[in-house]
């Protein structure tokens, strides 16, 4: 500890803003530093910047001994407030310490005020004292842990320099003072002497960094606060421990040896990096004990198997007495124990066996669905794993499929059962051999050099006689006959036999099914007649076979039945044709592609010949492709309308038939969007035309339309006179009539003449408005003249009157003629007529 003296100086504040001049010199790392500063430092300010790695590599402490001063790791120094140097500068130094190697540096900093252009005045010239640099430094003391004492124990001395001259006081500050943990630590105020009042655990408090103070009488500290660190040394007082009580491990059982089985790990709570945590570990006891098959490495804990011999058949369990020890398992060091179980997994080593070698059983014949048997395995795996459970195999006597076996899931037995009657005529005994295996494949043991084989056993089933209706045997019999075989034929029918006499007498029997009644069978032959011709092509023949099923019955009742499939064979009776017709659209192709059918069979069915008839040939050509299809096509450019072709299809046995096919050629790309349409009144044909409902309404609606023309024109020429009057105002109205949907035309006076007299004006006779010629639209006026109207034209069209030779300004009172009207309506009803075959078509 130092004594020193400050003086006031000078501020420049501007000074330090703008100029802020730093000096490093390293003169020697770790004994001296100078820097150059102003007088006058604001707080938090950088004074300089030290290379704290070239005199300690690691530092895990950094301090200062001035508290103005604060340390940053990179070795930066700042003040911590506003600080005023006097002429003499400032010195402080850097303490360092590596506690891993218990190592510790101090640098010494010394800050040099420059000078000031303005003179520095005192006021005062009164002596006071002066902080001088401590001679030495306090090496970081050490405590041991767990001490006995006696307490209080002395730990360390501090003095101050500036005791020669003045009465000093020393204290104390920091862990173990005043802080957690309280009264540890106190010093002798007068003599400087550090005591320590009890033990300490390190592994609570490893160190401590205490503070010591000089100070004078009348509270003046000569001296900067000194650093004191305190460092805990570790006594071996923690025995290490396993992290877990009970650690299991498992391991398949006839591995390897070397094989891992797993790693124990343990704690010390004791300093690490120390001889008092290098641990090692030591298997005490194996349960059971014998053979040895368990090793662990005493660094690592890692546990290995020693022999293939691990089966678990025999132990599947093996518990470890673990040992773990500190200070390099030195006798002294401190231990604990724990215990590891190691559980061996079941691998499929043990193949099942039968406990007998062989079984017999007894069943009835044509008994089904029956359990003749169960048999036990024995297999030493675990059980209720796919490694146990048993998979049974017949391996032989079961040819014909009557037995089946499986597994019963709760007790792994084989149960044997028969799934198909046997025959005590036919076979008395049936001899079975059966094998079991396990649902895994079998695991070969590493001391085993071939798996074992498979264990069968022998099992004998006699087969008891019993009282049976007849047999049905085979269940189908097929029997061939012609294609278009005639009624009242006989064919050979279904023959049962009795199992006990093997012979069919006093059996009956009946039919069961015949879907198109084509026989009749013979209730005591069981011979069939038919009574239908026999057509391969009826839709009750499903791939040249009609099928009858016949039922044979005992004296007792008993029955089997059978079923008589009739083979048909193929008969030419049925020549090609062409249902359906056909379309060319020109905007696709131009032609079109015939595709007959045949009802044979294909031995009497294609390749197909194509022929026209003379008729035809002027217009169309015809050719055969791949030998079931045809190509039509048009010898020239044809109209858009319907043509009937006569053609001529023959099978590849001659067999023959004349078709004559409808075809339409239109202007289209696809046959669905084909729209007829007739160009002129020559190309209707009668016998191409297909009424539409549209066609066939036109008709009905003209013909009504000439019949309500026909017969007004009876009622008018004889029906009597008959007056009708008009009202008084009938001058001032108009009347329009007209036969078209057009909208009409306004009645001008140029075509109405208003007789002047005042009477009722009656009519002595009618004349009936003219028919418009096709396409035209007409209008008429009535003109009232002498008490009666006409019919007259204002349009220039043919009237009634022109048919007459009447002039458009004469008026003719009486009644038209009946050849009149026939001369005026029949060219009209022609028009209609053609009107009408136009509409047809479209």
């Amino acid at each position: 500890m130092a004594v020193a003296s400050a003086a006031p100086g000078s501020i420049f504040c501007k000074q330090l803003l703008f100029s802020l001049l730093v000096l490093i010199l390293f003169c020697d790392a770790c004994q001296k530093i100078s820097l150059q500063v102003p007088s006058h430092l604001q707080a938090e300010t950088l004074v300089g910047k030290v290379n704290l790695e070239e005199c300690l590599k690691s530092s895990s402490q950094i301090l200062s001994s001035d508290p103005a001063f604060r340390i940053l790791e990179d070795g930066s120094i700042y003040t911590t407030h506003d600080l005023l140097l006097s002429s003499e500068g400032k010195t402080f130094s850097i303490l360092l310490s590596d506690s891993q190697r218990q190592e510790q540096k101090e640098i010494e900093i010394v800050l040099l005020a420059r000078e000031e252009k303005a003179s520095k005045k005192r006021h005062t010239k009164d002596r006071v004292l002066k902080r001088s640099k401590r001679r030495w430094a306090p090496i970081p003391c050490s405590l041991m842990e767990n001490s006995l004492g006696p307490f209080p124990q002395h730990v360390q001395q501090i003095q101050s320099d500036a005791a020669q001259n003045y009465t000093i006081f020393y204290s104390i500050s920091g862990p173990g003072v005043d802080k957690e943990p309280f009264n540890l630590f106190y010093i002798e105020k007068d003599t400087g002497d550090i005591y320590c009042t009890r033990s300490i655990d390190r592994e609570q408090y490893d160190q401590f960094l205490v503070y010591g103070y000089a100070t004078t009488a009348d509270g003046y500290a000569p001296d900067y606060p000194l650093p004191l660190l305190f460092k805990v040394e570790d006594d071996n007082d923690n025995a290490p421990y396993f992290e877990t009580k009970m650690t299991v491990f498992s391991v398949p059982e006839n591995c390897r040896s070397g094989t891992s089985v797993g790693q124990v790990t343990a704690i010390d709570n004791d300093e690490p990096g120390t001889l008092h945590t290098r641990l090692k570990f030591k298997i005490l006891q194996q349960i059971p004990d014998h053979p040895k098959h368990f090793s662990i490495h005493p660094d690592t804990g890692v546990i290995t198997t020693t022999t293939p011999l691990l089966d678990r058949e025999k132990c599947d369990t093996y518990k470890l007495v673990m040992e773990v020890r500190d200070m390099g398992g030195q006798p002294f060091g401190l231990f604990n124990t724990g215990t590891i179980t190691i559980s061996l997994e079941d691998e499929n080593d043990n193949p099942p066996y039968f406990t007998e070698t062989s079984y017999f059983t007894e069943v009835e014949e044509n008994r089904i669905d029956v359990v003749i048997l169960r048999m036990k395995v024995h297999d030493l795996d675990l059980a209720n794993t796919p490694h146990s459970k048993a998979v049974y195999t017949i391996l032989q006597g079961n040819e014909n499929g009557n037995f089946k076996i499986s597994t019963d899931p709760n007790t792994n037995e084989g149960i044997l059962c028969v799934v198909k009657p046997l025959n005590y005529e036919l076979n008395r005994q049936v001899v079975l051999q059966i094998g079991v295996l396990n649902e895994a494949e079998f695991t070969k043991a590493a001391n085993s050099q071939t798996p074992p084989s498979m264990c069968t056993t022998t099992v004998t089933v006699k087969i008891k006689d019993s009282d049976e209706g007849p047999e049905c045997e085979p269940p189908v019999k097929i029997i061939q006959s012609k294609d278009g075989l005639p009624a009242g034929k006989e064919l050979l029918g279904y023959k049962a036999l009795d199992p006990e006499t093997r012979s069919g007498e006093g059996l009956r029997y009946q039919k069961l099914g015949d879907e198109d009644n084509w026989f009749e069978i013979n209730e005591h032959t069981g011979d069939l007649r038919t009574v239908k011709v026999l057509d391969r092509e009826s839709k009750f023949v499903k791939n040249n076979q009609y099928n009858v099923s016949v039922v044979a019955r005992d004296a007792v009742g008993r029955s089997c039945t059978g079923t008589l499939v009739v083979l048909l064979e193929d008969f030419n009776d049925h020549p090609p044709k062409i249902e359906k017709d056909v379309t060319i659209c020109k905007h696709d192709k131009d032609y079109a592609l015939l595709e007959p059918e045949d009802d044979d069979g294909p031995d009497n069915g294609p390749p197909f010949q194509f022929f026209l008839d003379n008729s035809a040939n002027k217009l169309w050509t015809i050719e055969s492709k791949n030998g079931k299809q045809g190509v039509l096509r048009a010898k020239q450019n044809l109209d858009y309308n319907y043509y009937s072709v006569p053609i001529q299809i023959q099978d590849r046995h001659g067999l023959s038939a004349k078709h004559v096919l409808s075809v339409r050629i239109c202007d289209c790309t696809t046959p669905s969007d084909c729209r007829m349409a007739i160009k002129d009144e020559r190309d209707i044909k009668p016998g191409n035309v297909i009424l539409g409902k549209w066609a066939i309404l036109a008709m009905v609606l003209g013909s009504a339309l000439l019949l309500c023309i026909m017969f007004t024109c009876f009622c008018v020429t004889t029906k009597r006179t008959v007056k009708k009057c008009f009202p008084e105002d009938v001058a001032q109205q108009n009347l329009i009539v007209s036969n078209t949907e057009g909208p009409g035309e306004e009645v001008t006076e140029a075509n109405i003449r208003i007789p002047t007299q005042t009477s009722n004006i009656c009519d002595t006779s009618m004349s009936v408005g003219t028919l418009g010629g096709q396409g035209i639209k007409t209008q008429q006026s009535f003109e009232m003249v002498k008490g009666g109207y006409t019919l007259d034209s204002n349009k220039g069209h043919h009237t009634l009157e022109s048919s007459k030779g009447v002039g458009q300004g004469g008026v003719d009172t009486g009644r038209y003629a009946y050849t009149d009207w026939q001369s005026f309506t029949q060219p009209r009803l022609g028009e209609e007529s053609i009107r009408g075959h136009t509409l047809i078509k479209n």
